[in-house]
This record gives C-alpha cells, structure tokens and sequence, in this order.
C-alpha cells in the first residue's frame, strides 16, 4: 500500500533549518560495474557515523544513468540506503533526513517521488534538467505536480553538468509552493546565487525554507555570509554537496565549527576557503569542465577502501589527463582536510 500523500513534517523543517551536512551519496560498483552491495551500504555507514544529518542517493553524484533500461538501480539503491540509515537510526536513535534525487520529465519525475516516498524518503531533490525549453509557467507545473507526491528540495544545478538556467522570478514563485522545504543552490555561480536567495526573501517564506550550498567552489563563504536584499536577509543553514561525500568527518566538524563560532572568528574560517576550494578543483576536474567529476570523489573513497574501485557505470567515464597528479597536490598540501584516520579505525565495522 502506498504511503500517504502527507506534508513536511514540523521535525523536518526544522532541521533542516538549523543545518546539517548532507553528503551526494555515489555509487559503488564492482570491476563488472554491477552494484556492490556490500561496500554500498558500507558508504552509507561512513558517513552516518561520520555525523551527517542527512544522505541525499540518486542524484548526480549516485549517477543519473542509475535510471537508465537494462541498469534500473534507482529503486534498489534508494531502498538499500534507506535500509542503512534506518539500522543506524535504531541503533542510536539519531534521526536523519533522507533525500531522494528526481528527474526527468514530468511523468517519470512523479513516479521516480512516489518510489522515493514509498522507500520512507523525506524529501525529493528536484532536477529539472530535464525541461530544458520549458518556460517558468511549464516548469512551475511540473513542481507542483512532484509535490503533490513529496517535498520538495529545490535544485539549481550548474549548466556545466546539465542543469538549466533558472530566473528570479521562477525561484520567487517556486517558493511559494507549499511544499517546498529547501533549495540546493549549486550554480557555481554568484550572481544566480543570489537570484535564489532574492527570489527566497520576495516570496515572503524566508523563515520556513532553508537553504543549503551545492556550490563547492564557495562552501565557506555561502555558510557564513548573511545574504541582505531588499532590506531583509537570508543564510545557508547547510550543505548538500558531492565535495562532502568524502572527508566528511570533516565536513561536519567545519559545519559545527561556523554555527558556534563567534563572528569574531569568521575571518579565520574564511582564510581556509581557499585550501577547500583548492582540494575541489582537483576532485571535481575543474580543468575539464568537470568531466572527471565523479571518478575524482570515487579515487579518494578507493584510496581510503571505501570503494574497491573508481568504475563509473560507463566505462568511459573516468579520471581526466592529469588528474591523478592533482589528486595527489591537494592530498599532500592539505592532509587536515582528509579524514583518512577516522576512516581506517572504522572501516571493518562499515564493511561487515
């Protein structure tokens, strides 16, 4: 039987308003590129007691082509973290918030939030890639229909790697919405940035969606700025990033540093922005326009065991020329940024 069609609960929004980490959860694949099923839930185990607040499984990071005829993981890789979590929130009690990535168009984006609410998901990440020659009244329709099924967790995704350009006046009315309870804003791009967070703030539901970074070349600078326009203000209450999927012990200790650190003390945060956005350009590929993106996040997963391998579900998806020798620069330049200890203390507990 299918779950009741029900609104974001109050425990939901509230959460998500006070910020959390919530790593893009990949995919682990054996050398035969099937889904390892042992090392898959190990991941999510990683990064619960890493101290996440949430996991967010079939988005870009996971590998949209997880959707694709003769693949067909979402269903199966959807419900096999869910089952994770859920063990880990019996165990200590801890709740966590479960994001679900939908896409495509309108029929199969419904159906895709229907499988994720049925899978116990909190909230669906809403891509619209999709809908590329859809105007804001087609696109708006689209949204409404998806969240008639679930809440939704809006999704600015960067041109680089599919997304769509968006407007203002499109993220003013998304907000109004009612099921919308936060926006992944990852255009890589600081004045679209600042068209959600106008568009948020115009809308006059500035106090009851939250917003999370997807910008991994402005982590720490989208966490501790207050955005003011038009004399009201907004903040990123956390992030949602692919950046966060590995070094994510991390993660969340920055993301508790900047939420009880003085203001005082912002200036020393932000010198390490650099360092981070550093550590991104190598993993993500920045200098081929993120073509190695999710082999770079798998390389690291690989070297601390996590993964057995980098394989992509397309064998010709793969670290980019030059790369690995990046890799390799930010490892040694930046070992604090790394959580390789914690990973290897743990490790065999994940992989049982």
């Amino acid at each position: 039987m299918a779950a009741p069609r029900t609104g974001a609960t109050p425990d939901l929004q509230t959460t998500l308003r006070r910020g959390v980490v919530i790593p893009a959860h990949p995919l682990a694949l054996t050398s035969a590129r099937k889904l390892d099923e042992r090392r898959q839930p190990a991941l999510t185990r990683y990064y619960c007691h890493a101290g996440v607040g949430g996991i967010a499984v079939g988005v870009h990071t996971t590998q949209f082509a997880i959707r694709n005829p003769g693949i067909d993981l979402f269903q199966p890789v959807l419900c096999l973290a869910a089952a994770t979590a859920g063990e880990f929130e019996r165990e200590t009690g801890k709740r966590l918030i479960k994001v679900a990535g939908i896409c495509g168009p309108t029929k199969q984006a419904v159906r895709e939030a229907q499988l994720a609410r049925d899978a116990g998901y909190d909230v669906g990440l809403l891509s619209l890639a999709a809908l590329a020659k859809a105007d804001d009244r087609e696109l708006l329709l689209h949204c409404r229909h998806v969240s008639e099924e679930i809440p939704l967790f809006g999704f600015y995704l960067q041109p680089a790697v599919g997304g769509r350009e968006l407007s203002y006046s499109f993220w003013r009315e998304f907000c109004k919405i009612e099921r919308v309870v936060a926006i992944k804003v990852a255009p890589f791009n600081r004045y679209q940035t600042l068209d959600v967070c106008r568009g948020l703030i115009d809308s006059g539901r500035a106090n009851e969606i939250a917003l999370y970074t997807g910008n991994d070349d402005n982590i720490i600078p989208d966490l501790l700025a207050e955005f003011r326009l038009n004399g009201q203000s907004v903040r990123f209450s956390g992030g949602l990033l692919g950046q966060w999927a590995v070094w994510t012990r991390r993660a969340v200790e920055l993301l508790d540093t900047i939420q009880n650190a003085p203001a005082c003390e912002f200036a020393e945060i932000l010198a390490r922005s650099a360092e981070v956005t550093d550590a991104n350009s190598a993993l993500f590929d920045v200098q081929n326009r993120f073509a190695g993106c999710i082999a770079g996040l798998h390389e690291i997963l690989r070297r601390q065991g996590l993964l057995a391998g980098r394989w992509c579900l397309d064998p010709k998806e793969d670290l980019s020329p030059g790369q690995m020798e990046e890799i390799d620069r930010v490892c040694a330049a930046y070992p604090h940024l790394t959580d390789d200890e914690f990973v290897r203390n743990n490790l065999d507990q994940w992989l049982r």
